[in-house]
C-alpha cells in the first residue's frame, strides 16, 4: 500500500471511529436527556400519537383518546368539556395543563407502576398504552355545583369546592368561566395557536383554575377561623357573651378610616351572646376577638387550617396568606377577613370540613386510583391528615353556632328540611373602587356527622352592587350541591 492510499484509508477509520463513538454517546449517554428535551419534535410526536389513559369521573371518560385517520393516530377528547376542563387541563401537541400534565407518567404509561405492561406490550409487538386516573369527584355535585355558578346572571366569575370532611376527597371542584380543551387538542395546530391566544387575551381569564388558582378576601367566612382562635384561647364557649355594639375603633387609629360597624345588622351593645354575633355576623365582635386574642395566636390558628402552606398535589394551587407581623389594627381587621387575608375557595372549604370532622383538617386530594390498561388498580389513595386545627370540643362549640346562624341568621339559605346545617356567609370588600365586592359561603351537612363540606366564591356576576351578598347568591348553591352528595 502506498501512502497516499495509507493516508486515506487512516483518515476514513478516524473518521468511522469518531462516528461511532458519536452513536454511542448519544445513545447511551445523552439519549435519557434528549428524549426529554421539549424540543424535540420527533419524542413529541410519538407521544401525542400514542393512545393516552382515559381520566374517569365514575365510570365516565372525562378526558380519552380516539382513533383518527391522520398521522397522528390517536386525538385527546374531552365528552364534557365546560364542565371539566379545569380539571383535566388540556394535551396538546405543544403542552399539557391540569392533570393532563400532574399524572402524564400514568396517562402516558411511563408511570414505573406500569413498568410490566409495557413488558408485555414489548414482547407482544403491540402499540404502548396509558393507564387510566379515577378521580375522587361525585358527578351529581359536580354538576350542581355547575348548574348553580351557570345560573347566574351575566358572564360569571367563580369557584364551587365540596369536600368529604373525613378524608378530603374533593366531591366537586368547578371554575367559571371555563372553556373547550377539545379546541386545544386539535390536530390542526394553527387553528390550536388561535384559540390558545383567544383564551389568554380574555380578561374573564378562563384558563385558571379559580377554586385553587386564585386567592381573595375571604370576607366574613373568615370568621370561623377567628371564632376558633377565640374558643381555643380557653375563654369563651357557644355559650359566651362576647364584645358587641355597632361600632368599633380599631386600636392605634382615629376617626372614620379606623372605625368598624356592623351595616345595620343587630349586634347589640356592650356583651351578645356568641351565637347573635355570629348569627348577624358582627363586624365588631370578630375584630375585637382577634385583637383580644392577638396576632401570634391568629396566626396560629389559620396556619393549622391550612393558610401559608401548600396541601395541594395534583393541580397547580397558589398558597392562600394569613399576614405575620401585625399590629393591634390590622389583627383587627384580619378577623374579618380583611387586610391582607386571602384565600382559595379550596381552603375555605377546607376550613368547614376541619370544624366538621371534629377539627381534624384532612389533606385534599383529587386523584381515587390508577389502574393498568387491563383495569387491574395498581394504587389507591390513601387519606392523611394535615393538622389537628382545632380540638373537638371546640369544634363542637363552633359547629352549634353555626348551625344557629343557618336556623336563626344569615344563612339560612342553605337550610335543608330535615337536615342540621352548619353554615357562614361572607360578602368581602374587594379594595377597588369598580371591582364590586366578592360574595362567600361555606357549609357542611348533616352538621352532626358530615358527609359534605362546601365552599362557594362569586368574584364577579351580572348583579347591581347593593345586591352582593353570599347568603343570598351562594347560598343556594352550596344546598344544591349539599343535597346532590346526600342524596346519592
Amino acid at each position: 500500500m502506498n501512502k497516499p492510499i495509507r493516508t486515506i484509508s487512516i483518515f476514513c477509520m478516524l473518521l468511522f471511529l469518531a462516528l461511532l463513538l458519536n452513536v454511542s454517546y448519544l445513545q447511551y449517554v445523552k439519549a435519557g436527556e434528549l428524549a426529554e428535551d421539549p424540543n424535540n419534535r420527533r419524542v413529541v410526536a410519538a407521544a401525542f400519537s400514542q393512545e393516552r389513559g382515559p381520566i374517569l369521573v365514575g365510570r365516565q371518560p372525562i378526558a380519552q383518546s380516539v382513533k383518527t385517520d391522520d398521522q397522528y393516530e390517536f386525538q385527546r377528547e374531552y365528552p364534557l368539556p365546560f364542565l371539566y376542563a379545569p380539571l383535566t387541563g388540556a394535551f396538546t401537541y405543544f403542552t399539557q395543563t391540569g392533570l393532563e400534565r400532574s399524572q402524564n407518567p400514568v396517562l402516558s404509561g411511563e408511570d414505573s407502576r406500569l413498568f410490566v405492561t409495557r413488558v408485555i406490550d414489548m414482547l407482544s409487538n403491540d402499540p404502548p398504552k396509558g393507564g387510566s386516573v379515577q378521580l375522587t369527584i361525585d358527578a351529581a355535585a359536580q354538576q350542581a355545583a355547575y348548574d348553580g355558578l351557570s345560573s347566574l346572571p351575566g358572564p360569571v366569575e367563580g369557584a364551587v369546592v365540596a369536600l368529604e370532611p373525613s378524608t378530603g376527597k374533593v366531591l366537586a371542584m368547578v371554575s367559571l368561566p371555563s372553556y373547550d380543551p377539545n379546541r386545544l387538542a386539535s390536530h390542526r395546530f394553527g387553528e390550536v395557536v388561535k384559540a390558545q391566544r383567544e383564551l389568554e387575551d380574555l380578561d374573564s381569564e378562563p384558563l385558571i383554575n379559580r377554586a385553587v388558582g386564585m386567592r381573595l378576601p375571604p370576607g366574613s367566612t373568615f370568621k370561623l377561623v377567628t371564632a376558633a382562635a377565640a374558643i381555643e384561647s380557653g375563654n369563651y364557649d357557644a355559650s359566651s357573651l362576647v364584645p358587641g355594639g355597632s361600632s368599633y375603633q380599631l386600636p392605634l387609629t382615629s376617626g372614620e378610616s379606623g372605625r368598624i360597624d356592623n351595616e345595620g345588622r343587630a349586634c347589640g351593645s356592650g356583651r351578645i351572646p356568641f351565637a347573635q354575633a355570629m348569627e348577624n355576623s358582627c363586624n365588631t365582635t370578630f375584630a375585637a376577638l382577634a385583637v383580644e386574642v392577638g396576632a401570634d395566636a391568629m396566626l396560629e390558628r389559620a396556619e393549622r387550617f391550612g393558610f401559608n402552606s401548600q396541601y395541594f398535589e395534583e393541580l397547580r394551587q397558589v398558597t392562600s396568606v394569613f399576614p405575620e407581623d401585625m399590629d393591634a389594627a390590622q389583627t383587627g381587621q384580619s378577623g374579618i377577613g380583611q387586610f391582607e387575608v386571602s384565600a382559595t375557595p379550596l381552603q375555605m372549604a377546607m376550613v368547614a370540613a376541619g370544624i366538621g370532622n371534629g377539627g381534624s383538617v384532612m389533606k385534599p386530594y383529587l386523584v381515587d386510583s390508577i389502574s393498568s390498561p387491563s383495569l387491574q388498580v395498581l394504587d389507591k389513595a390513601d387519606p392523611e391528615e394535615l393538622s389537628q386545627a382545632v380540638s373537638s370540643t371546640t369544634a363542637k362549640e363552633l359547629t352549634d353556632l353555626l348551625v344557629s346562624t343557618v336556623d336563626n341568621g344569615t344563612a339560612s339559605a342553605a337550610a335543608i328540611p330535615g337536615v342540621k346545617v352548619a353554615a357562614k356567609t361572607g360578602t368581602a370588600q374587594s379594595g377597588i373602587d369598580d371591582v364590586p365586592p366578592y360574595a362567600w359561603f361555606t357549609s357542611f351537612a348533616p352538621a352532626d356527622d358530615p358527609q359534605v363540606a362546601v365552599a362557594v366564591m362569586i368574584q364577579k356576576a351580572g348583579i347591581a352592587r347593593g345586591e352582593i351578598a353570599g347568603g343570598r347568591l351562594a347560598g343556594p348553591i352550596a344546598k344544591a350541591v349539599m343535597e346532590a352528595v346526600m342524596t346519592r
